[in-house]
């Protein structure tokens, strides 16, 4: 008998059904040894060797694990591709008391029967390189974490924590908040010809005005009403004619396949999912999902990834159903192939695709649920579209000129028509192309005017960041890598440093602010986007084998540490003075007072500590009614679930329209429903798990531990 060890049950289950009897699959539940809860766990002293432990909740996995081990003629570890994946199957070996190197590692980019098969074929050993890369981060952030936190409650309020690549993402939020607060608007006017063709006097169409007098008028070039209207004044008596046309046609080229990070910034833009929903979604999709008679399949390739290769065999796969569903005319006379632009991209992983392109999704919608059936069309039309034909869009632009009698000015407009010549993959997948489709126009062609529309317009301001432009602006900073970009955003949110507005963008909260200028000023090195890019190529080289793990940590820390001695003695604490209120307290009449702790602005007697009375009150930066998510609630399906707080601070969630719906959990909704009661499965420590405290389902694997 031979053993595989996989992270989830999923995993394993889905595996299971492409082995012979010889194989059996068991699931550790993820990660079952980790740095120690409530201290730090690392010797600084003694080349930063951690101290792992293993969890309560991994004991009884292991044991199950080892009592199949003796009968095992061969153990094979089947834990994900990327580092993370890598450390788990080392920390396997080290909690089994098992010989590395009597170990076989095996890795697949997708649960398929040929895949398994391919991996069984070439197996390895575990690679040190990637573990110790996966280590170096682990123990930077919690050296981070557990070193600066403490200063954080000693020098503005307890319970404050800092994260090494967090604290990077709060920083950009908040310099965007304040660059929108700095930000004047400037006043510019635009002007719009409404005109007709005496050939077809029932399509008038639009021009805009982009030269006077033979120059180019820049976007800020009439700034005032006044010079808006003597424009208009000058050109009532203006005769118009047509002074040239271009006509061409343009290739409109599909996007790239996605990668981890493509995949959240749409996700969020076109089906409004959470950076970590899509990724617990896109979980489910690739460890397998149950399709009736045929049993768990997994549905895509591995999501952890920053490659936009596509293997070859999944390239002509898609060739071939393009041919035949939409004929050779969608069909480009060569495999597309895409070059990668990530940082640190390994070319040898692939882009995230469905694991057979023949699995439609209408065809599986049955077995899915709502949210699975939407990333997976998602990603389905995706890859289809990366592999076929450009769309051709017909342009036309047309120069109009304006020539009012007895003025010395004369003035150009332009008009540009665009339409669909051909769709090609935008047959697919949807694509930013809007039609405007012009009369037909010839040269010289005399035009009547039948409005001018003189109109105001300011300078906006840079937006916020949303969860997509954020992790847009992390990779092409070099900051995270696929792996971290979810958990970054759930922690600065959970954190209460920043807060998510009504349009779904990021405003910091005052503490949050507090927190970064504080580390701006004194922990520079922290929170610096050139150097937190550096540590992450330092983190790739160790991953190649290039530079020692413990080096890359103590050129980091010894710095950091004498820094942070310093700075206990040098900053003073950043203590606020409570804000005066014209109201009483309830239990004793004593004014209240607005204090700031961690979780944002409250009412607190000022009679403390003879009275301890608080209440909650929301910070302006927040909405009044808590944090909206994008989930419905799942008792009266009208209202979202919004993340609130108690009076303590605990966050619970509700429902939006409360007090018409009373639903309340304290464990965050998932969206779905339990399979064998129906009530909401939750978030918790342990993984999903039904809400209804009579019901024992539980998915502790259905979701990979950062």
């Amino acid at each position: 008998m031979n053993l595989i060890i996989v992270e989830s049950p999923t995993k394993a289950k889905t595996i299971q059904r492409f082995l012979s009897a010889d194989f059996i699959v068991r699931s550790s539940f993820g990660h079952v040894r980790d740095l120690p809860k409530g201290k730090i766990g690392v010797d600084t002293e003694n080349n930063f060797e951690p101290k792992y432990v293993v969890s309560i909740a991994a004991r009884k996995k292991l044991a199950e694990i080892k009592k199949v081990l003796p009968k095992a003629k061969k153990v094979i570890l089947a834990s994900d591709e990327d580092r993370e994946g890598e450390a788990i199957a080392w920390h396997l070996t080290q909690a089994l008391d098992i010989d590395k190197k009597e170990t076989e590692r095996i890795v697949f980019h997708e649960i398929t029967k040929s895949a398994i098969d391919k991996a069984l074929q070439n197996p390895r050993k575990i690679d040190m390189a990637l573990v110790n890369a996966q280590q170096a981060r682990r123990i930077l952030d919690r050296l981070v974490g557990y070193e600066l936190s403490p200063f954080l409650w000693k020098k503005v309020a307890k319970g404050l924590s800092a994260g090494r690549v967090q604290s990077v993402a709060v920083r950009l939020i908040v310099e965007r908040e304040r660059e929108i607060q700095a930000f004047k608007p400037e006043e510019y006017w635009s002007i719009e010809a409404l005109l007709l063709s005496l050939k077809d006097a029932a399509n008038p169409f639009s021009a805009s005005l982009i030269k006077q007098n033979d120059k180019a008028i820049p976007k800020l070039g009439i700034k005032t009403q006044g010079e808006a209207q003597a424009i208009v004044d000058d050109l009532k008596t203006a005769d118009w004619q047509v002074a040239s046309l271009e006509q061409k046609d343009t290739n409109k080229y599909p996007a790239p396949p996605f990668v981890t990070s493509t995949l959240q910034q749409d996700a969020v833009n076109k089906l409004h999912f959470s950076a970590k929903q899509t990724m617990q979604i896109a979980q489910q999709l690739y460890e397998g999902v149950a399709l009736g008679k045929e049993g768990s399949v997994g549905l895509i390739t591995y999501m952890r990834t920053d490659s936009t290769n596509l293997a070859q065999e999944a390239l002509s796969t898609i060739g071939k159903y393009i041919l035949d569903n939409f004929g050779k005319d969608y069909l480009p006379e060569g495999a597309r192939i895409y070059k990668t632009k990530s940082k640190g991209a390994q070319e040898a992983h692939e882009a995230i695709r469905p694991t057979n392109i023949t699995l439609e999704p209408n065809k599986i919608k049955e077995y899915l649920t709502p949210q699975q059936f939407k990333l997976y069309d998602l990603i389905w039309r995706r890859t289809l579209a990366c592999q076929m034909a450009n769309a051709v869009i017909g342009t036309l632009a047309v120069d109009i000129k304006a020539q009012p009698s007895g003025s010395k000015n004369n003035y150009l407009f332009r008009a540009n028509g665009s339409q669909i010549k051909f769709d090609g993959f935008l047959k697919i997948y949807e694509g930013k192309v809007q039609e405007n489709i012009l009369p037909a126009l010839t040269a010289e062609e005399k035009l009547d005017l039948k409005e001018l529309k003189p109109d105001q317009h300011f300078t906006q301001p840079p937006a916020r960041y949303s969860e997509a432009s954020l992790i847009k602006a992390l990779e092409a900073e070099g900051i995270g890598r696929p792996s971290t970009y979810a958990p970054i955003i759930s922690t600065i949110q959970d954190r209460n440093y920043v807060n998510k507005n009504e349009d779904r963008k990021f405003a910091p909260t005052e503490i949050g602010i507090t927190v970064n200028d504080l580390l701006v000023e004194h922990f520079p090195e922290v929170v610096d986007i050139k150097f937190t890019a550096h540590i992450e190529e330092d983190f790739d080289r160790i991953a190649e084998g290039a530079i020692a793990w413990t080096e890359v940590l103590k050129e980091f820390y010894e710095p950091f540490k004498k820094n942070l001695t310093a700075k206990y003695e040098e900053v003073k604490k950043q203590k606020k003075e409570p804000e005066k209120t014209d109201k009483v307290c309830p239990k004793c009449g004593a004014p209240l007072l607005i204090r700031t702790s961690r979780f944002g602005k409250f009412y607190a007697c000022s009679a403390f500590p003879k009275c301890r009375h608080t209440a909650s009150l929301e910070e302006k930066t927040t909405n009044q009614n808590g944090q909206i998510t994008e989930l419905f609630c799942p008792k009266c399906v009208e209202g979202k679930v919004v993340a609130k707080r108690t009076k303590r601070g605990k966050i619970f969630y509700g429902c939006s329209r409360y007090p018409d719906c009373d639903f309340a959990l304290w464990d965050k909704p998932t969206g779905q429903k339990c399979p064998k009661c129906s009530s909401p499965l939750v978030e918790s420590k342990g993984g999903i798990k039904c809400s209804n405290k009579e019901c024992d389902y539980k998915e502790k694997g259905a979701q990979k531990i950062e």
